[in-house]
């Protein structure tokens, strides 16, 4: 498994607690401070991800709600929901990974996380999403 691979999963899990759990954000940087060996090379990009997620998750969230035709975010499956918040934030921030390997990523994640049909629903979403990084880039 690639490092990125191990730095989206892990906040993913992060978010996960944070959003399910109802754990607040300083407890979950404790409790993933102790998980997190020091040194390794994901932990800082799984951080930088959560750290982003959380403090971005009411714009990303207007995103995904103006995409996600007839799913309110409160019915999304908490894991589909965090992948997706994930994948949005990393679209909006991160120009040095091409859209369709973060929308990869994604998908492949809701593999393991989450059900059969999460793949599906989550690609569609965030092949529409994809526009707003190709649209700011004059694309």
């Amino acid at each position: 498994m690639s490092t990125r691979r191990e730095s989206r999963e892990c906040s993913l899990k992060m978010l996960y607690m944070v959003d399910n759990c109802k754990m607040s954000i300083e407890n979950v940087h404790r409790f993933f401070d102790g998980y997190f060996l020091k040194g390794k090379v994901y932990r800082m990009f799984a951080l930088s991800l959560f750290s982003g997620v959380c403090e971005n998750k009411e714009k990303i969230d207007f995103f995904i709600s103006q995409y996600a035709k007839n799913w309110e975010l409160d019915r999304m499956a908490v894991v589909d929901r965090n992948i997706i918040r994930l994948a949005v934030y990393e679209i909006m921030t991160n120009k040095n990974t091409p859209i369709n390997i973060i929308i990869n990523e994604a998908v492949e994640i809701s593999k393991k996380y989450s059900t059969k049909d999460s793949g599906k629903f989550i690609n569609g979403i965030l092949d529409k999403l994809k526009f707003i990084r190709l649209r700011k880039e004059g694309y």
